[in-house]
């Protein structure tokens, strides 16, 4: 199993992240891909991949909860210089987006910050990874301002309605981010992934939120993608193998660049 979306450099990890790791090698996951949210994370994020290389993967992006209008142009200009560099570790633009949610009084900045990366992925031929909260028709509206650029990436955790789901995948090269909702009773996941393609989703955590029954209410943890990928093959009546086969494979197809470090 790949896992495409997992937080694990952040502090909730601090005291057990070796564990952590050996529980995710232990339960079949043979990769797990790091986004970055702000300036501070780049580091931790960094050094957790310096010390698990071929395993931890780093992406670089701001995300939308923390574009600060007064700083965010500066921290975006620091990151770009980061990508400038020839041999630089990212293998995708990301987490990036709008979210809506919490605040909606950095608007202006959040899409002005989310077009910029954008741009980053266009220019530096990387992945984008999209969070949207409580923002679909912007994120939408934005994406097709670029609908003749050669973008691709994941709509990360994605829960949304079936119609939801056929506008986001009208943007040929992106997948839909799948994690622990999936497996929640309250959750109409299921049935909207009955009208998309397995050839289009992959499986993530998104630790340490997001916990899949049975851990649901405890923290995330990458070995407990275990959960979603059952749940996919139940879902599209398949086996589990299948499943992890396909679901890897889509990852390995828009993270391109894990294949090349």
């Amino acid at each position: 199993m790949i896992d495409t979306h997992s937080h694990i450099y952040e502090p909730e990890f601090d005291t057990d992240r070796e564990d952590v790791i050996r529980r995710a090698r232990e339960a079949g996951v043979e990769q797990i891909l790091l986004p970055n949210i702000n300036a501070e994370s780049i580091v931790p994020m960094l050094n957790l991949c310096h010390q698990h290389p071929g395993y931890c993967y780093p992406m670089l992006g701001l995300h939308p909860t923390d574009v600060e209008p007064a700083n965010y142009q500066q921290t975006l200009a620091n990151m770009q210089e980061m990508l400038e560099a020839p041999n630089h570790p990212f293998i995708a633009i990301g987490e990036v987006g709008l979210d809506y949610y919490w605040d909606k009084s950095n608007e202006i900045e959040q899409e002005d910050a989310f077009r910029k990366q954008i741009e980053w992925a266009i220019k530096y031929h990387l992945p984008l990874v999209i969070h949207a909260r409580s923002a679909h028709r912007r994120i939408v509206d934005i994406m097709a301002e670029y609908h003749d650029k050669p973008l691709h990436g994941v709509f990360h955790c994605f829960g949304g309605t079936e119609e939801e789901a056929a506008e986001l995948l009208r943007f040929q090269g992106f997948m839909l981010g799948i994690g622990g909702v999936l497996t929640y009773k309250n959750s109409n996941l299921s049935k909207v992934l009955t009208t998309v393609p397995l050839e289009r989703i992959v499986l993530e955590t998104d630790a340490p939120y997001l916990s899949p029954v049975p851990y649901r209410g405890k923290r995330n943890e990458s070995a407990y993608i275990a959960e979603v990928l059952q749940k996919v093959a139940d879902i599209y009546n398949i086996s589990k193998e299948q499943a992890e086969i396909t679901t890897n494979n889509n990852a390995r197809r828009i993270f391109r660049r894990m294949e090349e470090r």
